[in-house]
């Protein structure tokens, strides 16, 4: 195999490939990238058995050929090189020469037919959804996905897909974060990406991406972003029943601008470190929203006004599960329902229904 291609762009496709190259594994191919060169076309790829990342640049091909070099390796060389122009040849004892400029190394590579297969996806069929839309769908849920919870399902976002919507559900037992878009589709379907792979696509959704192609087979799932290609394992087993968590009805609704909810969330926030933990106290009242904090440390109290319609109450909630919530509604007003003390908090748009965040309270203890 022998090639010569473009620096910047092959480091460019190193980096974002190698993200899904094992860091320790058994198999010494792992750690490696696969590299294809044929048609004009050098192929990249990273995988490591749960998620695999595959993309295409243009090189001046001289002789066809496939190897595995050690991802972090041919990382560091590609960004010590200091020519524009970065020239790659192989031998058949699979030992690698890199030259640009004055500069060459001699490295030892793998023989590429010791790198795993990445998995066909059959019976399939493909949505098309916005870059932009797809990226702000993971975004705003990917925060309630569960680090470590009982049920795998948790783990990752359930996709429903019917009646030309999309929803990404992610839920962690504390909270719950529901996007739904409108999308051209007229199937239905329902499977789980593990939040991991989900973190990837968004890095390499662009900002200029029109469209994501997402590829859905049995047990896995393709995505296809500009020149990029993700394909990872689909989280098997059952997600929970999130439309049963739904409150009914609720008895109090305030309209809050964020930005003031989300500065009195983090005043009190200052009296809360990861060893002294209690929740903030909230009392909707008389047109006020009155945020109170109590700890070893001291005390902190503020009030602002909001539009309240409903019964006054008290309920108590964890600092950092409101935050996220509020943050990621990425909006400058919100509807927030209350239907009680001990009921879900549930934030809304204050128009439309493009999300729905569902925080659970801290019961309170009584302070006189």
């Amino acid at each position: 195999m022998k090639f010569t291609c473009n620096r910047q762009k092959l480091n460019e496709a190193v980096t974002n490939v190698q993200r899904a190259v094992s860091s320790k594994s058994t198999m010494p191919a792992l750690e490696g990238i696969l590299i294809k060169s044929e048609n004009n076309k050098l192929t990249l790829c990273g995988y490591d058995l749960e998620i695999g990342i595959t993309t295409s640049i243009d090189a001046d091909i001289i002789e066809e050929g496939s190897i595995v070099i050690s991802a972090r390796l041919l990382s560091d060389i590609i960004k010590k090189m200091p020519e524009d122009k970065i020239t790659f040849e192989t031998n058949e004892k699979h030992i690698v020469y890199i030259v640009s400029g004055k500069v060459d190394y001699k490295i030892m590579g793998i023989a590429a037919d010791e790198y795993p297969e990445l998995p066909a996806v059959t019976g399939s069929d493909t949505i098309n959804i916005s870059g932009e839309t797809l990226a702000s769908m993971i975004r705003q849920t990917k925060y309630a996905i569960a680090d470590n919870d009982m049920k795998p399902a948790h783990k990752g976002s359930l996709f429903e897909i019917e009646e030309g919507t999309i929803r990404v559900i992610s839920v962690d037992g504390y909270r719950l974060a529901i996007r739904t878009e409108k999308i051209e589709y007229s199937g239905e379907r329902t499977f789980i990406v593990p939040g991991k792979s989900l973190s990837e696509v968004t890095k390499l959704i662009a900002d200029d991406t029109e469209t994501v192609n997402m590829t859905v087979g049995g047990r896995h799932i393709i995505f296809q972003i500009d020149e990029y290609s993700i394909i990872t394992r689909l989280i098997e087993g059952e997600f929970m029943n999130y439309k049963a968590a739904l409150p009914k009805q609720h008895i109090t609704e305030l309209k809050v601008n964020t930005r003031k909810f989300i500065n009195s969330i983090e005043r009190m926030s200052l009296l809360l470190t990861e060893k002294l933990k209690s929740p903030i106290r909230c009392r909707i009242e008389n047109g006020l929203i009155k945020t109170l904090c109590h700890t070893t440390l001291g005390e902190a109290y503020d009030e602002f006004e909001a539009e309240i319609t409903g019964d006054d109450v008290e309920i108590g909630f964890d600092n950092k599960f409101m935050l996220d919530a509020v943050k990621y509604t990425e909006t400058d007003e919100v509807k927030i329902q209350i239907n009680g003390p001990l009921s879900p908090i549930v934030i809304l748009p204050s128009e439309g229904e493009s999300f729905l965040f569902l925080v659970l309270p801290v019961r309170l203890k009584n302070e006189n």
